[in-house]
Order: C-alpha cells, then sequence, then structure tokens
C-alpha cells in the first residue's frame, strides 16, 4: 500500500476513488480523525499514472469525468469507505523496501537477545575489529553498526533509518542503499576507533550518512526526488554539533561526523553520475 494524500472532503475523496475504480485501480479511504482522510493506493505498479491524475484531479475536481464516474460506477466496483487506521506494520512496510525492513529485523533480534543475557558474547562478535587477528573478520566492519545499547537508542536510530534510508531505497535502489550502509559503517566506525577504541556500537554513522547523501543529492541531483526539510537538516546538524561539546553522555561523536562526510562525498558521487547532461537531447 501506498499512500496518496491527504484529504478534509471524504466526499470529493470517493469522487477521485470512483473514477479510478472506473480504470480498475483500487484506492481505498481511511479516516485519520480531526476530519482528515487519507488516500491509500493498493498496487504500486501504477504509482506514476495514478499521481499524475491525482494532481490533475486537484486542480481540476469539477472535470466531468469524475462526476460522471461516481454515476456510472456500479455498487460492485466501487470501493467501499473504510473508518479505520491503516496498520503500523502496513505503514512501516510502505516507506521502506526490502534492505531496510531486514537491517531493522536484524537490529531488533540483536538487541532482544541482548536483553536476554546474550549482550557480552554479542558484542564480543560483532564490534569493530580491535586486534589484529580481527582484521580480516570482514564482517565486524558494519556488523558493531547493528549493535544498540538501549531501548532510546535504537528506538532513535531505526527510526532515522527507516525514514532515510527507506527514501533512499524507494527511490534510488536497494544496491545504493546497500553501498551507503556498507561504506558509511566501515568509514564511521574506522573514524570512531581510531579516536576512542572498539567499545561503541549503533547505526548513528550510516544515518548521518543518509542525512548527508540525502542532501547532496537533494542539491545537485534534484530530479531523483529525494528532499528533506531544512529543518530536520539543521536539527541534525545542531544535535552532532552538541554531540561534541556535552560532557554527559557517551555518544560516538567521531563516527556520527565521519558518517555524514561519507555521506556527502557518496552523495556527490552519485549526484554526477546520474546528472543529465544539460545539452542532452530527448528522442
Amino acid at each position: 500500500m501506498i499512500k496518496l494524500i491527504t484529504l478534509n472532503n471524504p466526499r470529493m475523496a470517493q469522487a477521485f476513488i470512483d473514477y479510478m475504480a472506473t480504470r480498475d485501480i483500487k484506492i481505498q479511504l481511511f479516516s485519520e480523525g480531526a476530519d482528515q482522510f487519507s488516500l491509500w493506493l493498493m498496487d504500486d505498479t501504477v504509482q506514476d499514472d495514478v499521481v499524475s491524475e491525482l494532481q490533475h484531479f486537484l486542480h481540476h475536481p469539477d472535470d466531468p469525468k469524475y462526476q460522471e464516474a461516481s454515476w456510472t460506477i456500479t455498487h460492485d466496483q466501487a470501493p467501499q469507505f473504510s473508518y479505520r487506521s491503516p496498520s503500523l506494520i502496513g505503514m512501516i512496510k510502505n516507506r521502506a523496501g526490502p534492505l531496510t525492513l531486514l537491517i531493522m529485523i536484524v537490529a531488533i533480534a540483536i538487541f532482544l537477545l541482548q536483553q536476554f543475557g546474550l549482550g557480552r558474547v554479542i558484542f564480543q562478535q560483532l564490534h569493530f575489529p580491535a586486534y589484529e587477528d580481527q582484521q580480516w573478520q570482514l564482517w565486524r566492519w558494519v556488523s558493531h553498526a547493528l549493535l544498540h545499547f538501549s531501548v532510546m537508542h535504537i528506538a532513535f536510530n531505526l527510526l532515522w533509518w527507516w525514514d532515510l534510508g527507506g527514501n533512499i531505497e524507494k527511490r534510488i535502489g536497494s544496491l545504493s542503499l546497500a553501498k551507503i550502509f556498507v561504506v558509511s559503517a566501515a568509514v564511521s566506525g574506522a573514524a570512531q576507533y581510531w579516536v576512542d577504541g572498539a567499545n561503541f556500537g549503533g547505526l548513528s554513522g550510516v544515518v548521518y550518512a543518509l542525512l548527508g547523501y540525502i542532501w547532496m543529492m537533494n542539491w545537485k541531483a534534484p530530479n531523483r526526488g529525494l528532499n528533506l526539510p531544512n529543518s530536520v537538516i539543521v536539527f541534525m546538524l545542531i544535535w552532532l554539533v552538541l554531540g561534541f561539546v556535552q560532557p554527559f553522555m557517551a555518544i560516538a561523536n567521531t563516527a556520527h561526523l565521519a558518517g555524514l562526510v561519507a555521506g556527502i562525498v557518496l552523495g556527490l558521487g552519485d549526484a554526477w553520475r546520474m546528472k543529465t547532461p544539460s545539452n542532452a537531447k530527448e528522442y
């Protein structure tokens, strides 16, 4: 399911639903409370066509074809109003691709195992390579990113991973997200180890890489559809600075900074690679 839009007029929404039903495209209407109603597309393979038609509908809601659809559609064709909210699982899957979900599941599974007395064993197996005989245990260069040490720690990181990583995977692809994950985990881990040893873990370095990647892609290749509100970027940068100056919390600040730099470099590289030359002609 893909969320298309939220409207405050259910009858207007139903007119669009009826019209799309005449084209054998199923859309469901959900109440979100406070007189807000969301439209959800069932088949994501027709997303581009539906979004294009939705834009036309929003600008021309009185177009006769929409009114005619409501009169001509049969009862069996017409999608029914649904006054329940979409499931949490559905909303998570809507935003995330398979790699985004896989990392979330693995991180949560590891965290749960840590709570059942296996914390020390798991940390010993997954922490960044700290000794010479661990340098070629290649999983350690990324597995440290899956370690978390509190509910707030994992909740904060997975929320950003789901939002930023899911956005990248949906628009650019799983391979690009995998590249960002592996490179930023290795770079941020190496930087943090160089400064403070191997006693760290978490997705924060990767999250800052995702931030830097989207920031650069939005700047250099806005046609790819990756964007973030400036307020989010400013908040994350302020949090980065505060991490270096506050004396109370143990935060892997170097990993954050290194991850951000890695994401910026990867974003600039991909933006340059994906950018269409200005003198290219369509045919």
